[in-house]
């Protein structure tokens, strides 16, 4: 067992508890959010991201794709990244079903701190910190999938290649939200680097006012596994 592989072998086992306590709670999608929080992005691009994701947990549309699962429940976690050691869990594991909860998480997108600020981007290492994430979550799944969204390319740590094959090889997907205002190219990176697994696809963002649109278009067909 490689160093990764027992890592996140532990952390699922540290979860064992919360899944038992869970287990008449399953999820149709358990779904992690990388955000980008690296030198590239300032804080108010950081914080648009934020307002993003809340305006897209309210929206109509993401409630009835959730609606419209076997389970009628997601599960969601968020963590941003910059270098290849700095990752941080900005908002743990939450399941949600009644649209008093997306309101709650919504509510929690805004009020959320920045807590990494500044350093390179290692998108490797935050597929990484993604995948141990899901395998901790206190969740059943019927899906599992990593949603990876910043404004440049890999250009520290572990090759994106690498991090990729190993979740793909644990049966999760990983979908992408490049946001094209710093590198133009970004969206064929991130379609020939990142994203694969199941249904993977690219939404891209021309500017992070665009990226509210881009987030919620994307939440809805990873929630209704629309290819």
């Amino acid at each position: 067992m490689n160093r990764r592989n027992f890592i996140a072998a532990g952390l699922a086992s540290a979860a064992l508890p919360a899944r038992a306590r869970a287990a008449s709670h399953p999820v149709d999608v358990a779904l992690v959010l990388a955000i980008d929080s690296s030198s590239s992005v300032s804080m108010d691009e950081f914080y648009l991201q934020m307002e993003g994701y809340a305006a897209a947990f309210r929206h109509p549309s993401v409630a009835d794709a959730i609606g419209s699962g076997r389970v009628g429940a997601i599960a969601v976690a968020m963590f941003e990244f910059a270098n290849a050691k700095t990752h941080t869990i900005n908002m743990d594991w939450c399941r949600i079903a009644a649209p008093e909860a997306l309101e709650q998480y919504a509510k929690e997108c805004e009020m959320a701190p920045r807590l990494v600020i500044g350093g390179a981007t290692a998108i490797g290492d935050a597929i990484d910190f993604a995948y141990d994430t899901l395998n901790a979550c206190p969740y059943q799944a019927g899906r599992l999938v990593i949603d990876v969204s910043g404004d440049g390319a890999s250009n520290q740590g572990r090759n994106v290649l690498a991090a990729r094959e190993e979740a793909l090889a644990a049966g999760m997907a990983i979908n992408g939200l490049p946001i094209l205002n710093e590198e133009p190219d970004l969206e064929a990176y991130y379609r020939l680097y990142v994203v694969g697994g199941p249904g993977a696809f690219v939404v891209p963002a021309r500017d992070y006012t665009d990226f509210r649109d881009a987030i919620r278009d994307k939440l809805v067909r990873e929630i209704k596994f629309i290819a």
